[in-house]
């Protein structure tokens, strides 16, 4: 089966809003062996839509629509179906009764004309019930393909898709097997590592496609199965994993395509009762981030100290004057200072210390621009390592975070082998 997944929204063309919808959508639909032909963002008109409709008529089985529902007058889409599918609009008491309920519970007042007519839906469509919301899910078939409108808020479009759209199209159609395994890579480049397992990318049987996607400092394997049998597709892929696990295992710290470092390193630290805290200055808290986005952080991260002036590494650090008069604020000794003191402060068993140039001027250092910094405190004294990391200075900042975390990753491991 394929799909295509259109999105609705002038916000989207001009990058007021970034669509998450269709990632979403696209992830629910892969997972039931949905095969994804193409994502379309489209805007508030009603030529666009009819057009877009018509160009993808009867070329996939499934088109799956976001945004254009709601209560306001520049939400047009229902009014578009109905013209493409020679419709039209009637009203669903069922969908009423739920507008007026959730209206006069959650806002403590009537409901508005404006909120009633939620409940006009083209007569020819299969209504999905917004449990959480009040523009329902349309689902309506024209020729060989099914269009399934909903509504363009992330919480209600999760909602329809988890609970009406996918059990809807598992109950009705017959779908082939689409299996992902990811692997996790820190340390080397994509094409270092493409090198390293070149013979075995080239003996992949036909039915596994293996996928590189990189980031500053990482890169992930994606090995995807397609076909009916399950079974067969999961223990080929065992078996290509384990092959490829031996060619780079060494720099393979996870196997999930969600087990970020982040989280790899939370784990660690909890299994082993260990506790981490951060001193920060280029990297301006992004380390501290990262942490913190992993549930159940506060069990071994205790906090970061952001000493992004230079005043505030030695008020806040307590690093020695006389260390950024003999080496610059950017430098080892400082770093080591930072990671040291920052030890002390939060009695941690880790800290991780970053100092730098990001760019694209000196600032308080002569160093030069893309230097970075990195010290790790650790329970059996501390690493220095520097770097250069070039420019933009983005590249700098997601490098050095990167960076960071995969050395405190391989401490970690050392310690605890």
């Amino acid at each position: 089966m394929k799909a295509i997944i259109i999105t609705i929204g002038d916000e989207i063309l001009i990058g007021q809003i970034v669509d998450t919808n269709s990632g979403y959508i696209a992830k629910a639909l892969d997972r039931i062996g949905i095969e994804i032909k193409e994502m379309i963002s489209i805007s508030d008109d009603k030529l666009a839509i009819l057009n877009t409709f018509a160009l993808v008529q009867d070329t996939v089985d499934i088109v799956v629509i976001t945004g254009g529902l709601g209560p306001t007058k520049d939400d047009i889409t229902k009014k578009t179906i109905c013209d493409y599918f020679e419709d039209e609009l009637v009203r669903d008491a069922e969908v009423e009764a739920h507008v007026i309920a959730l209206i006069e519970r959650a806002l403590q007042r009537e409901a508005s004309q404006m909120n009633k007519d939620q409940a006009l839906v083209p007569s020819k469509c299969t209504v999905l019930h917004n449990a959480v919301g009040t523009a329902p899910g349309m689902w309506i078939q024209k020729g060989q393909t099914v269009f399934v409108s909903l509504p363009g808020v992330p919480y209600e479009m999760k909602y329809l898709v988890d609970y009406q759209l996918v059990p809807k199209l598992v109950k009705e159609y017959e779908r082939p097997f689409i299996i992902h395994k990811t692997v996790l890579t820190y340390g080397q480049g994509e094409s270092l590592v493409a090198e390293r397992i070149e013979a075995w990318e080239n003996k992949l049987p036909s039915f596994i496609k293996l996928a590189y996607l990189p980031a500053p400092g990482r890169v992930r394997l994606r090995l995807t199965a397609r076909g009916i049998d399950r079974l067969f597709l999961e223990s080929e892929l065992d078996n290509q994993l384990a092959h490829l696990t031996s060619l780079i295992g060494d720099i393979i710290v996870g196997y999930d395509e969600d087990e970020t470092l982040e989280v790899v390193i939370g784990r660690l630290l909890t299994q082993k009762n260990k506790t981490l805290a951060t001193a920060e200055s280029c990297t301006g808290g992004k380390i501290a981030q990262l942490i913190t986005g992993v549930s159940g952080a506060s069990n071994y991260y205790k906090g970061s100290v952001v000493a992004y002036a230079t005043e505030m590494k030695t008020k806040l650090l307590e690093v020695s004057l006389s260390t950024i008069e003999a080496h610059s604020v950017v430098s080892a000794e400082v770093a080591k200072e930072m990671a040291i003191n920052c030890q002390k402060i939060f009695e941690s068993d880790y800290v991780i210390a970053t100092t730098g140039n990001a760019g694209p001027t000196k600032g308080d250092s002569d160093a030069s621009v893309g230097s970075v910094f990195i010290a790790l405190a650790t329970p059996d004294g501390v690493i220095v390592e520097g770097f250069n990391f070039g420019q933009p200075r983005e590249k700098v900042i997601d490098r050095a975070v990167t960076k960071s975390l995969e050395m405190l990753q391989k401490e970690i491991l050392k310690n605890v082998l």
